[in-house]
């Protein structure tokens, strides 16, 4: 179908000339592109080709594939169509910002030649659209626009001429939003656009544009004394004009002891949205530095008495990831734990969770009713995604560090595992008695039982982790079957179940098997070295191969399961130190992985001879910033956990503690 006009204008002028099949999105050669950009004339069509054009010309991004250069005129064309939807319009710029942001991002490699000409050309076909009747075009437009860099003074004048007649508060918004980021790239605007943007700090205007004024001075790299004293103003005040806490406090800056100040004030704030956002700027400080707890807990726990039943969940989420230092807490916690104290169940749900990241005994008997009712109120999986989303909790991360309760815990969980209702749900369970080791034995019968179904993996794992009581038990000839005929669509499993296998039975034939072959490949070392480690002085014969492998990785878990292999077949702790802590150096300034955490744990065990790890042990306890990872709940936790093994680490190097 002809895109024309009245007036012999054509859209579409030029488009089969295009060698479609020549250029590439992410799904291949571009041959369908000329069909969805003819779809966006047909009303009944455009709203799914403008989708499917977005999903296939930027997919997720990383790179400008040569079907965006070959597309862009047409887009560009069609966004500026009055005839098209405005929904449909919006898209197709949003596909634009989507693509132009990349080609200023990724390295050159990954764009498409002709890229930056094609873009170039196409932005005095954006231009008017600053001033298109829609408000949603013209917001669009301006983020467009914001990736102009190569016409950054042309861009900056129109932006500013909108920005005097604009009365739209999302339109100006964007407006200044592109000229921050802009004024870096120009020249001759650069000066002007600075000095308007310190006027939108003025405190005779609204909140949020001035603090929106104060990011854009940031992105243009315009920094002065002034921009703390406005953000601090509108903290101050407790409006922030719709701007998020979070993002306001990281305008601020300042010392931590100046943003837990305003968050302080911010948690008693009237507003119950401006609270919730104010709890989660809490929390990041909390994942972020120790010293945010004593500053910041108190006020937190406030909100357990909310008003607004997502405040009290979110409250007893932050009180949890904790741990221990909530327990001056732990009374409302209890009684947030039951249907009379807390009657909104998700809320309930936390307190609950909180009550027992913190110790308390209290949280052993409504637990042991959760398992035994119909109502769980935990998840099977674990999420392990950044920020600070209010999906369930993890049964196994809940009941896991609950092995001294599990006297009362054992009875409803062993009725739940004999009635389990699906793999997922065998899979938290026998986890959870994982965790608890020795401690899950009365379990045993159950989970010998589970070896003949889909969850046999987990429950091999968790009677190998009880120990010579479960060995006692299990069915030997059983298991060894199981290595050589595992449940289906479990790559993992043969290898898994004879690890296990040789952790009961003391036959690590089948496990070396298995896993020998995979000793010294680019990938997939890890648990052989574990296998190798576990034999003890009777893998001396393997003692070489672990030490060609030692050098090969720096940091990760190559060196601690090397290396602790070693240490355990040779009893020499002077070859594998130094690789150790060379593996754990690099993390004093942050970034603290699981293999970094169980590193300190190994070198606590080797004792004196791990002395040359005393500096960087110190550094993960000196520190205010947690060396972890920040941004979730576990944060606290794993933070928790690292100290813990380093203070023991370093009272068994040095026989003092620190």
């Amino acid at each position: 179908m002809s895109g024309s006009r009245p007036g012999g204008y054509d859209p579409l002028a030029g488009l089969d000339a295009v060698d479609w099949a020549s250029h590439r999105h992410a799904y291949g050669p571009a041959v369908d592109v000329p069909g969805l950009l003819r779809a966006l004339y047909r009303p009944d069509e455009a709203a799914d080709a403008a989708d499917t054009l977005l999903v296939n010309v930027h997919h997720q991004g990383g790179c400008v594939e040569s079907a965006s250069v070959a597309a862009l005129p047409f887009l560009v064309r069609a966004a500026a169509d009055p005839s098209l939807d405005a929904p449909v319009r919006i898209e197709l710029i949003d596909l634009v910002v989507c693509v132009a942001a990349e080609g200023n991002r990724v390295e050159p490699r990954w764009i498409a030649p002709g890229w930056a000409e094609a873009w170039d050309s196409a932005v005095p076909g954006l231009l008017p659209l600053l001033h298109d009747p829609e408000p949603g075009v013209r917001t669009a437009t301006a983020e467009a626009l914001g990736q102009a860099r190569g016409r950054a003074d042309a861009v900056l004048t129109a932006l500013w001429a909108r920005h005097e007649r604009e009365t739209v508060p999302e339109v100006l918004d964007a407006l200044v939003d592109a000229a921050g980021g802009l004024s870096g790239h120009a020249d001759r605007e650069r000066e002007a656009t600075l000095a308007r943007l310190r006027g939108l700090t003025a405190p005779d205007t609204a909140p949020g544009k001035r603090l929106r004024a104060v990011a854009a001075l940031r992105a243009a790299g315009a920094r002065d004394g002034n921009h703390a004293r406005v953000v601090g103003d509108v903290l101050e005040g407790g409006d922030l004009g719709g701007y998020r806490v979070a993002e306001a406090l990281k305008l601020f800056g300042g010392t931590p002891a100046e943003r837990a100040g305003h968050l302080v004030r911010l948690l008693g704030h009237p507003s119950a949205p401006t609270r919730r956002e104010a709890l989660e700027a809490a929390a990041g400080e909390l994942s972020r530095r120790r010293s945010a707890v004593p500053a910041l807990l108190p006020a937190v726990a406030e909100l357990l008495g909310d008003p607004e039943p997502e405040n009290r969940l979110f409250a007893a989420r932050v009180l949890g990831m904790c741990g221990t230092a909530a327990r001056p807490w732990a009374d409302r916690l209890a009684a947030m734990a039951t249907d009379e104290g807390e009657p909104y169940l998700p809320a309930q749900d936390h307190a609950l969770w909180a009550l027992a990241r913190s110790g308390d005994p209290r949280c052993a008997g409504p637990l042991a009713r959760r398992l035994g009712g119909e109502r769980l109120g935990f998840a099977y999986f674990s999420v392990h995604s950044e920020g600070w989303w209010t999906h369930e909790l993890s049964l196994s991360e809940t009941l896991g560090p609950l092995s001294a309760h599990a006297g009362v815990l054992l009875p409803p969980l062993r009725t739940r595992l004999r009635a389990v209702g699906s793999v997922d749900e065998a899979r938290a369970l026998c986890q959870t008695l994982t965790a608890w080791g020795p401690a899950a034995a009365p379990a045993v019968p159950e989970l010998c039982a589970l070896l003949e179904g889909p969850a046999a993996v987990w429950a091999a794992e968790a009677l190998a982790a009880i120990g010579p009581e479960a060995a006692a038990a299990v069915d030997r000839e059983r298991l060894r079957a199981l290595i050589d005929a595992p449940p289906r669509d479990q790559p993992f499993a043969p290898r898994a179940l004879a690890l296990a296998y040789a952790r009961l039975t003391g036959d690590r034939g089948p496990a070396l098997a298995l896993y020998l072959p995979r000793l010294g490949e680019p990938y997939g070392n890890d648990n052989p070295a574990i296998l190798l480690g576990e034999l003890g002085p009777a893998g001396a014969p393997y003692a070489d191969r672990l030490r060609e492998l030692l050098p090969t990785d720096t940091v990760g878990w190559l060196p601690l399961r090397v290396g602790e292999a070693l240490w355990r077949i040779t009893g020499r702790a002077d070859e594998v130190v130094p690789s150790l802590v060379a593996a754990i150096e690099p993390y004093a300034r942050g970034g603290v992985t699981r293999a970094v955490t169980e590193t300190v744990r190994l070198l606590g065990a080797i004792g004196p001879a791990a002395a040359p790890a005393v500096p960087v042990l110190r550094a993960f306890l000196d520190a205010d910033e947690r060396p972890v990872e920040h941004g979730g709940w576990r944060s606290v936790p794993e933070d928790d956990e690292l100290c813990a093994l380093a203070r023991a680490a370093l009272l068994a190097v040095s026989g003092a503690a620190d």
